[in-house]
């Protein structure tokens, strides 16, 4: 099952979710599959509204308190990540792709992707020093960027 995580073979759902959806009792309804497959076809992280918007052209009856609820489930099965890259609205992706973290530049809004390696040594010292586990799943942390600060 790869670990809940989402492939695609062709641009097609492959059947690793579908299987986790069957397992867990859920319907594979036409809202769900439509709301998975426009965060696979999605180069970069995605907004419900995005969401919404490519599925309502292929969908017309979905309305927005659908796909947030489908983000909802998805988010339960560790199937898609959520992530706050600023803006007022989080940004989706599938769980697979999610080992890695953003720097947010507060003043021009870009984004760079950082390797989660860069916090090992954090978790270790929070292990060590206050006996917390941390959980570096998918993280933004807000700055200035170089070319801000100038």
């Amino acid at each position: 099952m790869c670990g809940g995580r989402i492939e695609t073979v062709k641009g097609k759902i492959k059947p690793n979710f579908l299987e986790v959806l069957r397992e867990k009792g859920y319907r594979l309804t036409p809202q769900r599959m439509i709301v998975l497959e426009a965060i696979e076809k999605s180069d970069d992280h995605i907004s419900a509204e995005e969401i919404h918007n490519y599925a309502h052209a292929k969908y017309p009856y979905i309305n927005i308190s659908t796909v947030y609820r489908t983000l909802e489930l998805l988010k339960t099965l560790h199937l898609v990540t959520e992530t706050d890259l600023g803006g007022g609205r989080f940004r989706y992706h599938p769980a697979g792709k999610a080992h890695h973290h953003h720097l947010v530049c507060h003043k021009c809004g870009s984004v760079q992707d950082i390797d989660a390696s860069v916090f090992e040594r954090l978790r270790d010292e929070l292990k060590v020093k206050y006996g917390f586990s941390a959980e570096f799943e998918h993280m933004a942390i807000f700055g200035t960027c170089d070319h801000c600060r100038g």
